[in-house]
This record gives structure tokens, sequence and C-alpha cells, in this order.
């Protein structure tokens, strides 16, 4: 089940998603629900739970539409030492991570921390509802 799961997610979050939405789903909700909406199509094979696939596809939705991982990105940062911790400012500015990191390195701990969220999302709704 574990397998199928991330299969669901890599096929909805990275086959089943265009360029458009790729790129507008953080400025404008409606390529967020369209995301959404062709993100929770493979799960369809999984489970026909409408609160399993409700919680994947909102949290889902909600999460890329915010781009709510790099708050994470940034929160992770709050165990450093005060004077090494990321400014919020730098949220906006450079994913969440320290203006030094390369933006490379910053969006990719970003792409990094939104799917681990997606996958842990997916498989609590999966093993409770699912």
């Amino acid at each position: 089940m574990l397998l199928d799961a991330l299969l669901a997610h890599l096929i909805g979050d990275f086959v089943l998603q265009s360029d458009w939405m790729a790129v507008e789903k953080t400025r404008r909700w409606w390529p967020a629900v369209a995301h959404g909406a062709t993100y929770g199509l493979p799960f369809l094979l999984l489970t026909q739970s409408p609160m399993a696939l409700a919680v994947i596809v909102v949290t889902h939705v909600v999460l890329d539409r915010y781009r709510a991982a790099k708050y994470l990105v940034w929160a992770r940062n709050l165990i450093a030492p005060a004077g090494r911790r990321v400014a919020w400012a730098d949220v906006q500015r450079n994913h969440g991570s320290s203006v030094t990191t390369p933006a490379g390195l910053a969006n990719a701990l970003v792409i990094v921390a939104d799917n681990t969220v997606h996958l842990v999302i997916n498989g609590c709704a999966l093993a409770w509802w699912g």
C-alpha cells in the first residue's frame, strides 16, 4: 500500500500536472484547484473513501496554493543558534532559506519538504479512512 501511495503521489504531482498548473497554482486558486483535482485521480485506484480523497485533495490544494513548505523550511532553522537563524523576510526572498543559500538548493529544499508533507498526509488519510 505504501508503494502504491507513493506512485499515486508521483503520478498526480508530476505526470498529471501541466506547466500552467505548476506556474500559476501559487498565484491563483483556479490552477491550484485544477491541479488538486487531477492530483487526486490516481488515488481513486487506491480508495473510494470520500473522506480519504477529500483530505488528500483539499490539503494538497491548500499546501500548494500557499507554498506552505517554505514556512517549514524556514521553521527548521529555528533550532539554530540565534545569530544563525534565518530572518522571517527570507521566507519570501529565498524560499525560507538564508539569502546565502544558493537559489537552486533553496528551491530543492522546498520541493523535498513539500513532497514529504504530502506523503505523510496521504499515508495518514489512507490508513485512517482508506
